[in-house]
């Protein structure tokens, strides 16, 4: 009877569950893969990505890859023209031959603030608000949750997806990138990467 009142007061208190982890160390890329080098680096803490304009796509990959999880993330994008692009990827796998990646992506730039879009798979933005409001040369915040086959996607704490993966084949595994996208030069800044590992 103990027992089970201790592990009632446990479930109830999150003793003894995963906690939420950095993602980043704070000081280098020692964790991450670098596609393309000069693009990223690290300043004061923060990941920054500068794009001078490319013509492809560039991920900064984790080494490790994660299933289950909750992951939060500040960012900030500093762009001129109004038409650049980024986005978080997860659950996602290298493209044989290519900087491009397969997998979901949380969407931020343009009109896809909030979206949850299939990078180079379906090619498509498969749920999300279009237009939510970002904190347009300001920090913004998404919290990713990925539980089986359902995906959430929080931005500046308002939810913009509930998506449920009904697709057969569609992988529940890979690596975290942060993107690039092609176009015009821009600049991000990524903190306060944190991710929880949540039970299979």
């Amino acid at each position: 009877m103990r027992c089970a009142a201790l592990l009632l007061l446990m479930t109830m208190t999150g003793f003894g569950a995963d906690k939420f982890v950095p993602l980043f160390n704070g000081k280098n890329l020692d964790q991450w893969m670098v596609d393309t080098p000069g693009l990223w680096s690290v300043e004061n803490g923060v990941i920054v990505g500068r794009s001078p304009g490319l013509k492809y796509n560039d991920f900064l990959r984790t080494k490790k890859h994660y299933k289950n999880f909750v992951l939060k993330a500040a960012f900030r994008m500093t762009d001129a023209t109004g038409k650049a692009n980024s986005g978080i990827q997860f659950r996602s796998a290298p493209m044989e031959g290519s900087h491009e990646v397969i997998g979901y992506q949380a969407d931020m730039g343009e009109k896809y603030w909030g979206c949850l879009y299939d990078e180079s798979r379906r090619k498509k933005v498969l749920a999300g608000p279009g237009g939510a409001a970002p904190v347009k040369d300001g920090w913004n915040t998404y919290v990713i949750t990925a539980k089986g086959n359902r995906i959430t996607l929080e931005l500046n704490g308002v939810k913009t997806v509930e998506w449920v993966e009904a697709d057969a084949g569609i992988a529940e595994s890979g690596f975290i990138a942060l993107q690039l996208h092609s176009g015009p030069a821009f600049e991000m800044r990524f903190k306060d990467l944190e991710i929880q590992v949540l039970p299979e």
